[in-house]
């Protein structure tokens, strides 16, 4: 668990960074309609997440600078007695001080009185416009109003600044409490996937596996970080697949790529392995493609090395490997120069990983990509897919997809590898799936 210590250092350190003479203000997410008067369970903003830990909905935070330590204001639901016993325990006004460490607190309903005050004197205000229309509305009315004022001294905000860029950059580098709570995580959907692994057999659905995943997540006490993608032969060729209904066939290969929510902090694994538990000759083959793939981009994860090197190492093996087996055909400097791999290898390699799935962060800086940094995590996760209609080659590979996903911490070293709980080589997987 991420403890109130450092929320508080988080929040601190982007008052720091936003300046005396700012406001900085973060809405929490609204609940979001399924159907009808039912909602989606309730997931807060990343940012506010991030900076708070509080989880309700109904909130903003407000951080003020304009001192040396500067104020944390939190605007929460008061406490209602008839209200939690429809929607459980609030922390209320004294809970927001008191269990996550804000400074002040104040009822929701009152952001309309407050806030302006606060705002005047002000130059700058730090918000991300278009997440929340209605309350963008007050906000840019109010700003009007203070540009209407005439009277002599009176200061207020005249630009509206996106919170984005600071904040997105400080939870780019993680921190020792969160890379402990991101490798629980992982460590929860490695369990899934082995569980998976073992439960598999030909005449099951794709309905059955994903079924064990959620059981491993829910038991853990853990959200699925994204709907699981279960693709059974061919459907693994579809990158975002998750209808998960299919029969799985005998001889086929299985794709799964799913991962837990942790405390907030997602992981993302993706695993394929054979259905009836042995891989044919074709499929170790190009398995044994997209694992040395792998390996020889996380490789390259190192701090110093840019970015962009680590898909450059996984395309270059993949390449040369499909050449080998028929896939491709020409040379391999022909086939990377002119992208014949993109046929097949459709994705990049990686992304940030956080507290959301994609992570926020920036790739390039300055128009170049940016240099590995310890404390950045990401994934490794690259993949070959031959669909069913893929005349060019052999009968072999068509229907076949192959991706391998790995969890990354930056180090001063060698990567670190959060998600190595769950096995990768055939003959581990092969060992595993006959016990």
């Amino acid at each position: 668990m991420i403890k109130n210590k450092e929320f508080a250092k988080r929040r601190l350190r982007l008052m720091d960074m936003a300046g005396e003479g700012s406001v900085v203000i973060v809405r929490a997410s609204s609940h979001k309609v399924r159907n009808n008067d039912v909602h989606y369970p309730y997931r807060q903003d990343s940012d506010f997440l991030y900076l708070s830990g509080f989880s309700e909905p109904e909130a903003m935070i407000v951080l003020l600078p304009g001192d040396k330590e500067g104020r944390s204001i939190l605007f929460c639901r008061e406490k209602d007695s008839h209200r939690e016993m429809w929607d459980g325990v609030m922390a209320g006004i004294e809970g927001a001080v008191e269990q996550f460490g804000f400074d002040e607190a104040f009822p929701v309903s009152e952001i309309p009185k407050r806030l302006p005050r606060m705002l005047r004197g002000c130059d700058r205000i730090y918000y991300d416009l278009g997440k929340d229309p209605d309350f963008d509305h007050l906000l840019i009315g109010w700003m009007n109003e203070f540009r209407a004022k005439t009277r002599k001294k009176f200061q207020a905000p005249d630009e509206i600044i996106a919170l984005g860029h600071n904040l997105h950059e400080m939870r780019l580098f993680k921190s020792r409490t969160e890379i402990t709570v991101m490798r629980k995580s992982a460590r929860i959907a490695a369990r899934a996937h082995q569980r998976a692994m073992q439960v598999c057999k030909p005449g099951m659905n794709e309905a059955d596996i994903h079924a064990e995943l959620l059981h491993t997540f829910t038991r853990n006490q853990c959200e699925v970080s994204y709907i699981p993608i279960v693709g059974g032969g061919a459907n693994a060729c579809v990158l975002h697949y998750i209808s998960n209904r299919a029969s799985l066939n005998d001889g086929d290969l299985l794709l799964i790529d799913a991962g837990a929510e942790y405390d907030g902090y997602a992981s993302d694994i993706t695993r394929t392995f054979p259905i009836n538990g042995k891989f044919t000759g074709p499929q170790k083959d190009l398995y044994d493609v997209v694992l040395a793939s792998q390996l020889e981009a996380i490789d390259t994860v190192r701090e110093g090395n840019p970015w962009e090197h680590v898909h450059e190492a996984a395309v270059r093996i993949a390449t040369e490997g499909m050449i080998d087996l028929g896939i491709l055909k020409g040379s391999l400097d022909e086939a990377l120069e002119e992208e014949h791999f993109k046929h097949y290898y459709v994705h990049n390699t990686g992304h940030w990983l956080g507290l959301d799935v994609h992570d926020v962060g920036e790739y390039e800086i300055d128009g170049h990509s940016r240099v590995l940094e310890s404390g950045m995590v990401f994934t490794v996760e690259p993949g070959i897919y031959i669909p069913a209609n893929a005349t060019a080659v052999d009968k072999a590979w068509r229907g076949m997809g192959i991706r391998i996903e790995d969890n990354v911490v930056v180090t001063r070293s060698e990567a670190d590898i959060l998600t190595s709980d769950i096995c990768k080589t055939t003959s581990d997987i092969e060992e595993l799936m006959s016990s």
